[in-house]
C-alpha cells in the first residue's frame, strides 16, 4: 500500500499527507480550492524546514517529501490509483456523506476508505458507501508530523483485515495505532471535550480567569497545555461541533456546549485559525497573550 489519497488540504490534510510522503509513499493531496492546496505545501514546506533545521531529517529527505506528493483540485483524477484513500475536510456530516459517496463512487473497488473525523460515526459514513467493510476511521492529532497518536475506528461492518491493515499501516508511520470502537466521539474527544467545555464554564461562570485556569491545570494536573490554550490550537468551531456530535450521540446535557463557546463561535473568534479567541494569537505561540476579554474573571456572566 504506496499509494495514498488525502483529501482536504487543511491543517489535518496536509499534516497526513506530509507523513505520509516522508514515510516515501506516493501521496496525492486533494482539495477543491487550489489555492487551499498551494497554502497546505508551503506549510509542508514549512514544516520540513524547521525539521531540516532542528537536523531531524536532511535536505534531501526535505526534497523527496515535497517531491512525494501531488495534487489535485479533481476528485475522481485524484483517488485513482490509490490504495488508502484518507478524508480530512472539514468536522461535518453531510460533507462527509458527500465525499463519501464521491470516493466510493470514484475509486478502485479494493481501496480503503479512511476518515480523519474526530467524533463523527464511521458507521453512518459508511453506510452510503458499497463498501462499509473497507471504511474506517483514522483520526490523527493534531499537529500530525509530531503527535504519535492515531485512533483506529471500528465501524460497525468494518473487516478485522481492513482493521489489521490500518493498524499496521499507521505503526508503520512512526505512529501508535490504537483501536476503539465507534461511539460519539471515541475515546480522545468523549473525555477531552467535557473537559474544556468545564474550563469554559469555569470561566464564564467567573470563578478563574484563562491564565488562572490554564496554570491549574498545567501545574496541578501536569497537562502540556492548558485546556482553554488547546481549545484555542484545536479550533472553538470544532470543539463546538464535537460537542453537539456529543450531545446528540449520548442525549445527555452534560455534554451542553457553554454558551460562552456558542458565542465566541458565532462572533467568529475561533483561536489560532482566526488569531483570537481566549488568547491573542496575532504575534504567534511564542508571544502569546490573553484575550482583552478575559484578562480577568468575568463575575458579572454568572
Amino acid at each position: 500500500m504506496k499509494n495514498i489519497a488525502v483529501i482536504g488540504a487543511g491543517t489535518m490534510g496536509n499534516g497526513i499527507a506530509h507523513v505520509f510522503a516522508q514515510k516515501n509513499h506516493t501521496v496525492h493531496l486533494i482539495d477543491i480550492s487550489q489555492e487551499a492546496l498551494d497554502k497546505g505545501m508551503r506549510t509542508i514546506a514549512n514544516n520540513l524546514d524547521r525539521m531540516v533545521k532542528k537536523e531531524k531529517i536532511s535536505e534531501n529527505e526535505k526534497t523527496d517529501t515535497i517531491n512525494n506528493i501531488q495534487t489535485f483540485t479533481n476528485l475522481p483524477e485524484g483517488v485513482s490509483g490509490c490504495e488508502l484513500i484518507v478524508e480530512a475536510a472539514t468536522e461535518n456530516l453531510e460533507l462527509k456523506l458527500k465525499i463519501f459517496k464521491q470516493i466510493d463512487a470514484a475509486a478502485d473497488s479494493s481501496a480503503i476508505l479512511a476518515t480523519n473525523t474526530s467524533s463523527i460515526s464511521i458507521t453512518k459514513i459508511a453506510a452510503v458507501t458499497s463498501r462499509p467493510e473497507k471504511v474506517i476511521g483514522m483520526h490523527f492529532m493534531n499537529p500530525v508530523p509530531v503527535m504519535k497518536l492515531v485512533e483506529v475506528i471500528r465501524g460497525y461492518a468494518t473487516s478485522d483485515e481492513v482493521t489489521k491493515v490500518i493498524m499496521e499501516k499507521s505503526a508503520s508511520l512512526g505512529k501508535v495505532p490504537t483501536e476503539v470502537n465507534d461511539y460519539p466521539g471515541f475515546v480522545a474527544n468523549k473525555i477531552l471535550m467535557p473537559m474544556i467545555n468545564e474550563a469554559i464554564i469555569t470561566l464564564h461562570e467567573g470563578v478563574a480567569g484563562v491564565e488562572e485556569i490554564d496554570t491549574v491545570m498545567k501545574l496541578g494536573m501536569a497537562h502540556p497545555m492548558g485546556p482553554l490554550q488547546l481549545a484555542d490550537f484545536i479550533g472553538l468551531d470544532v470543539c463546538l461541533s464535537i460537542l453537539k456530535v456529543l450531545q446528540d450521540g449520548f442525549g445527555n446535557p452534560k455534554y451542553a456546549p457553554c454558551p460562552l463557546l456558542v458565542n465566541m463561535v458565532t462572533a467568529g473568534n475561533l483561536g489560532v485559525k482566526s488569531k483570537e479567541g481566549f488568547y491573542s494569537w496575532g504575534h504567534g505561540t511564542k508571544d502569546l497573550i490573553v484575550a482583552d476579554n478575559f484578562r480577568k474573571p468575568h463575575p458579572t456572566l454568572i
